[in-house]
Formats: C-alpha cells, sequence, structure tokens
C-alpha cells in the first residue's frame, strides 16, 4: 500500500513509506527510453533493516530479479551499483540514534524495455556527493564505481524527509 503525503496538489513521497509508483522513471533518464516504453516494464521492491548483512541481501535480490526478468547480461554490473548504493544508504543515510522503529532502506527495480533503474530509499536528508579521495584513504570511489557502469545516475529529495539515489543500467 502506498502513502502519500499530498502538499499543493503535488504527491512527495518520504523515505519511509515510498514505493515506486506505477510508471515511475526518473526524470533526467526519460531520454533513454523508446517512445511508448515507458508503460510497458516490471518492477520489484526489498526492504533492507538497517544492518550489514542487508548489502549482501540486496545484491542478491536484485541477482534473482534480473534472472527472472531474463536480463543476466546486467547482473554483474547491478550487483556493483546495488552494493555501492546500499552501502552508501546505510553509511550516510541513516541517524545515529538509538530509535530506529521504522528505518529501512527500500531498494526498487524498474524495468523499461532494456533499461533497469535501481532506486534506494534511505531516511537521510543529505545528497550524495562524487568526490575524490585521497590515495591512502579506504573507500570513497562507490559513486564513481556506479556512474562508470550506468548511462545515468543521480538522487532525488522524498519529503518530508529522505532521499532516493537512482541508476540506470541498459542491456
Amino acid at each position: 500500500m502506498q502513502s502519500t503525503n499530498l502538499t499543493r496538489g503535488q504527491i512527495h513521497w518520504s523515505a519511509l513509506d515510498w514505493w515506486p509508483p506505477i510508471g515511475w522513471w526518473p526524470e533526467p533518464a526519460r531520454g533513454l527510453l523508446q517512445p511508448g516504453s515507458a508503460s510497458a516494464g516490471a518492477s520489484a521492491t526489498f526492504l533492507l533493516p538497517p544492518r550489514a548483512e542487508s548489502v549482501h541481501s540486496a545484491r542478491s535480490f536484485a541477482a534473482g530479479t534480473l534472472s527472472g526478468w531474463g536480463m543476466t547480461d546486467l547482473l554483474d554490473g547491478m550487483e556493483l551499483v546495488v552494493s555501492e548504493l546500499a552501502t552508501n544508504a546505510l553509511r550516510h543515510g541513516m541517524t545515529l540514534t538509538g530509535e530506529r522503529p521504522r528505518e529501512v532502506i527500500r531498494l526498487s527495480l524498474i524495468r523499461r524495455g532494456p533499461h533497469v533503474a535501481c532506486a534506494i530509499t534511505d531516511p537521510g536528508s543529505n545528497a550524495p556527493v562524487l568526490r575524490d579521495p585521497s590515495p591512502f584513504e579506504p573507500g570513497g570511489l562507490g559513486l564513481h564505481i556506479v556512474e562508470s557502469l550506468s548511462a545515468c545516475w543521480g538522487w532525488c529529495p522524498l519529503l518530508p524527509q529522505g532521499k532516493a539515489v537512482w541508476a540506470v543500467l541498459a542491456a
């Protein structure tokens, strides 16, 4: 069931209740679609608890979903993208308070023709930053990996809180 908050006639989704609306596709990635392909597709969503082992669960869910859709040529790239985005959501998108009853990360895969969008939502409000870490810094290259494997990627805020970070891969 989808829950919405209505503000001035617009629908706003928070990271706690966001499910991809029917036909959802990231606005900046609409140019990748062939005319008429936006309505034909499939989607799958998986809830990830705020635990480190959720990254493995996210990869497994993505692999199973792509296999079910017959899109195994995207498996390796999507597993890396999902892993990086889920790790970022866990590291940077979760609050560090003792109260986490509703905090989850949602992984949604949305297929439109030969394209699959991976969208991960978290309750954090900070924008993802593509940065250049120092040579001795462990990590910091996750979004570079996402950028190199995807046709495009980006993020959008979810109101009243949270964000969705997405990447589109093409078969």
